[in-house]
């Protein structure tokens, strides 16, 4: 009787087992793959660390029907050091399947999104405009994402011109989000947000306007690249992945756009892009990421993105690929006296091409003032 209650137990036990690793399957789709892309923009400071901005003022590249955290969850502007633009986020299925998905941003909020999303938090007042004192992350969710190759895709679009509309020339399966009078379909999920979150790097200008780019963590940046506009003039110097620290010289500028384009399109697709989302991805960005000033142009590494903003997804894709374009605004002698020229005569049309940038550019040009009268 003693050996048959051991051997019944033993099955017993045996069967939970089979049944826990089929739950396991369960949870994972095999012919399920999701791609995402974004850009998280910054400004450097005098000393090359990023430093807080208003990156909310001016006016919105978004089509109306995209929904907004409100103005009135925060007080006297929303103060960060990234600015989260456009993620992204495709899938690709042979069959219909349906999915959750939850994102959450450290020290951030989420400020933008569309479909409608479940839930997104912190949905209250923020006490504190400033993001590096925040605690804990800004989350996004949408449960029961139908993902479908089958849906005809009647995808919202206004008249008005947004970059908003490149994101959806992709071979990614069209999805479709409940809501309670219908559903809003999309070719992606789409979000954006902001954070006080520190940089992976910094840029610092020296007096000879060379620029010395430091690795701020532990894990290879992939990709680099200084960028420069004045005008029509454009140049750009590549310097590969990133260690430790380099030296940059700044670009002659005899540089052609659709070359840099091009070179683009291919370290995001050696990262796991599918040519169509790299494509997409620098079409939708083209006019931003090249427009006047200096910046640098870096791939985030991947450790960076998962520690910053974590994405769950259940059932878990089979294929999950995050490529992140990082983007820091270098304030250079250049940029400032051009600012100050075009302030002190209200050259507005000058003034908007740098628009969102223009506090802290000015905070740069009174810090390297009293550096100079030390």
């Amino acid at each position: 009787m003693r050996h048959r209650s051991v051997y019944i137990a033993a099955i017993g036990l045996t069967g939970l087992c089979i049944a826990g690793w089929l739950a396991a399957q369960g949870q994972r789709s095999t012919d399920l793959t999701v791609h995402e892309w974004g850009t998280f923009t910054s400004i450097a400071g005098k000393e090359g660390q990023a430093v807080e901005w208003s990156p909310l003022t001016g006016s919105t590249d978004l089509p109306g029907f995209v929904e907004h955290l409100s103005t009135a969850n925060f007080k006297l502007g929303l103060r960060g050091t990234i600015r989260m633009e456009t993620p992204v986020m495709y899938f690709y299925t042979p069959q219909d399947v349906t999915v959750s998905v939850r994102v959450a941003f450290a020290k951030g909020i989420i400020t933008e999104w569309y479909p409608s999303a479940s839930r997104v938090e912190p949905h209250g007042v923020l006490r504190n405009a400033s993001l590096d004192q925040m605690q804990g992350s800004g989350t996004i969710a949408w449960k029961d994402i139908a993902v479908s190759p089958n849906l005809v895709g009647d995808f919202p679009h206004e008249d008005q011109q947004s970059r908003y509309y490149a994101a959806r020339e992709t071979a990614s399966s069209p999805i479709i989000v409940k809501i309670p009078d219908g559903g809003q379909e999309e070719k992606f999920l789409f979000y954006r947000g902001v954070s006080g979150a520190p940089l992976p790097l910094s840029a610092r200008l020296d007096s000879e306007g060379k620029l010395f780019i430091r690795n701020l963590g532990h894990e290879e940046i992939p990709t680099i690249i200084l960028f420069e506009r004045r005008g029509d003039a454009v140049g750009y110097r590549s310097a590969g992945a990133l260690a430790d620290e380099t030296v940059l010289d700044p670009p002659e500028l005899t540089g052609r756009l659709d070359s840099l384009c091009a070179e683009l399109e291919g370290v995001l697709a050696a990262r796991g892009l599918y040519p169509d989302e790299a494509r997409a991805m620098v079409t939708t960005w083209r006019d931003s990421w090249f427009e006047e000033g200096s910046r640098l142009i870096y791939i985030v590494p991947s450790g960076f993105i998962e520690n910053v903003l974590p994405v769950s997804i259940d059932p878990a894709p089979a294929q999950i690929v995050r490529v992140f374009v990082g983007r820091l605004e270098i304030v250079t002698p250049a940029t400032i006296q051009a600012v100050e020229t075009a302030v002190a005569s209200n050259d507005e049309a000058t003034l908007n091409k740098y628009s969102r940038f223009l506090e802290p550019i000015l905070q740069v040009a009174k810090a390297s003032r009293s550096e100079a009268a030390q």
